[in-house]
């Protein structure tokens, strides 16, 4: 049997990782919340913005942004988180990727992660990235914003891609987060589908062929599809860390909720051990007394 003595330093080891996983639980609540509310109302603005693009489709007929190309390969950007000890949500990202019929029957296709645990699981699989994005701070500035904005938006226009698609987190709530594989170029009514298909969202018609643009309609759209592509990139941004710090405080407090009972269960043990000791003892002072009086 194991003796009293590491009976209790497995007790206080277990304790003591109780109160970091405990502290860890702490920290990312309080992060998902203040990245549940960013997520939450960019999407409004994203949601807003992409009805009133479909609706004037027509009228992008010749953006350079919704324009088809002969080429069949697609790009797509994974994202992920930089640390781990966020329970599976990294590996379902993944997983939604490489298990799609869409990665699956494209014979021609280039991966781009973001985050260090998807380009370590790209690596893993024997999947080739072809660009990696490590360490976005989590209060955006406008330089990690622009480096993969302009990255996309380079690749597209130079018509090497035939379509790029993207691979992020749909933050629903505390405990609900599933992962969704959405177009983001070219613009199309499938494009518009992807992104608010799945959250059962209307649109309102309304058709803004009176509408004035100045300096020109071309130029409007132009610097209207980079907004949006930036935004949709903040907006998946956001969901990510919201669904990572979700996943994170769920991890901690189920590891917090486990070191309680393997503590508890090593007290009983050590509780029955001691009193076992003490047992022995009584038994043997009761014999050495019998033998001396007799």
């Amino acid at each position: 049997m194991v003796s009293l003595l590491d009976l209790k330093k497995q007790i206080t080891g277990i304790k003591n990782t109780q109160k970091i996983t405990k502290a860890m639980q702490l920290v990312a609540a309080s992060k998902m919340q203040q990245f549940q509310k960013k997520a939450l109302a960019t999407r409004d603005y994203v949601t807003t913005l992409l009805n009133i693009l479909s609706n004037n489709l027509e009228s992008f007929s010749d953006c350079s942004y919704n324009v088809k190309t002969d080429s069949k390969k697609i790009m797509y950007i994974l994202y992920s988180s930089d640390k781990g000890l966020c329970g599976s949500l990294n590996t379902k990202l993944f997983n939604t990727l490489t298990r799609s019929k869409k990665w699956q029957e494209a014979n021609e296709k280039e991966l781009v992660v973001i985050g260090k645990k998807a380009f370590n699981l790209a690596k893993a699989k024997n999947i080739e990235v072809k660009k990696y994005f490590e360490a976005i701070p989590e209060k955006l500035d406008l330089d990690s914003i622009l480096d993969v904005s302009d990255f996309i938006i380079t690749s597209y226009l130079s018509g090497e891609y035939a379509e790029i698609c993207i691979i992020a987190p749909h933050y629903v709530n505390s405990f609900t987060t599933y992962p969704v594989v959405k177009t983001l170029l070219p613009f199309s009514n499938e494009m518009v589908k992807d992104h608010v298909g799945h959250m059962e969202i209307e649109f309102a018609k309304k058709k803004a062929d009176f509408t004035i643009f100045e300096p020109s309609q071309e130029e409007f759209i132009d610097s209207l599809f980079e907004n949006l592509i930036k935004s949709l990139f903040i907006q998946d941004f956001l969901q990510l860390k919201a669904a990572e710090y979700s996943s994170r405080m769920i991890a901690m407090k189920n590891a917090t909720d486990s070191a309680s009972k393997i503590v508890d269960e090593k007290t009983l043990i050590m509780n029955k051990a001691r009193q076992a000791a003490i047992t022995q003892e009584i038994a043997e002072l009761a014999g050495a007394k019998a033998a001396m009086e007799n």
